[in-house]
Order: C-alpha cells, then structure tokens, then sequence
C-alpha cells in the first residue's frame, strides 16, 4: 500500500507533502526548486511507494484561473504520462497559503522565521491540500 504525496507547485519553489502509510495524515515534507521538481519526484518514486500524487490546482477567489492554474494542469498531465500506474488528481488550493502561514503562527513561529524560511510556507501549504484531498475521500 504506497503513499500518496501532494505538490503545491511554485514559480520558484515548490512544496510537498506526503502522507504516512496508512494514509491518515498529511506531513509536510519538502521544499525543492520547482526546476528540479521531476528529478526529485523520480529519485524519490525509487525509494517510496506512491499510489497517488495530488496536485494544487489554483483559482482565484471567484473560481478564475490564476497565473499558475496552466502550470498545475500541465503538470499534472506530465505526471499521468510518465506515471501511468499512478493515480493524479486536482485538489482546489484556494485559501492554503493563507491557512499555511495561520498554522504557522499558531505553532508559535516568529515572524522574523516565517519570512527566512519561505519555503516552510510551500511545504506547509502542500501538507493543507493533501489533507483537503484526504477528507474528500
């Protein structure tokens, strides 16, 4: 039974989260550059079993698409061409950063940690929408 991991794709960066085993919590788990994203996605399919890989699809507020809603649909079809035994889905990641940074600061982290460490926002954020995805199943 593989796991299933969760991408909030970036410009820059990207965060993912992954869940335990027994698919019951969402972890953040990394912060990569979104260059690199599918060499690290490869090295780590190699070492842990992933049935499904969940995908941060962006709206607006008003269900728009954003400048980054292209970019996560594209992925996501890259992701299903090279991993066809893997299930790949769309998770609404509306309001996730903005969640993100309130778990954050409920979790006692400075403001001054919270601006150097960016890219716990992502991974954080990837942890949000992997747990969205979990309670829709």
């Amino acid at each position: 039974m593989g796991r299933i991991i969760a991408i909030d794709l970036g410009t820059k960066r990207t965060g993912i989260a992954v869940t335990d085993m027994l698919k019951i919590t969402a972890n953040p788990l990394e912060t990569v550059d979104t260059k690199i994203l599918l060499t690290y996605l490869e090295n780590y399919f190699a070492k842990e079993e992933v049935d499904t890989i969940v995908v941060g699809h962006p709206k607006s507020l008003d269900g728009t698409d954003t400048q980054m809603t292209q970019p996560a649909i594209n992925l996501k079809g890259r992701l299903a061409n090279k991993y066809p035994d893997k299930k790949v889905v769309l998770v609404d990641e509306r309001f996730t950063s903005k969640m993100a940074m309130q778990s954050m600061i409920t979790m006692g982290s400075k403001k001054k940690d919270r601006k150097e460490k960016a890219g716990n926002l992502d991974k954080v954020s990837a942890a949000i929408i992997l747990q969205t995805y979990l309670d829709q199943l």
